[in-house]
């Protein structure tokens, strides 16, 4: 364990922030699957929805450094094609 006072602390903010990394994550795991069940379904507007719900939250990520931005740019762009694939 951290002896320093400096070290200490250093391990407070690394729980501090993997919590909240993990919860970033888990918001975007979410979306992006709830986003891919409304593409399989047969609803566009829901699917248009569930997309844009998705990409918020992808975009989020991003700027919170969970998902470089390029990661994220790429994420949206897949799921916009498979659903302009799909209508």
């Amino acid at each position: 364990m951290a002896q320093h006072k400096s070290a200490k602390k250093r391990a407070r903010q690394n729980l501090e922030r993997r919590a909240r990394n993990r919860q970033v994550r888990s918001r975007l795991k979410t979306a992006i699957k709830y986003a891919r069940v409304a593409i399989a379904g047969s609803d566009g507007a829901a699917a248009s929805d569930a997309l844009r719900k998705a990409e918020r939250e992808i975009r989020k990520a991003a700027s919170k450094g969970v998902l470089s931005k390029t990661q994220a740019s790429r994420r949206v762009s897949r799921l916009a094609h498979s659903l302009a694939a799909k209508s």
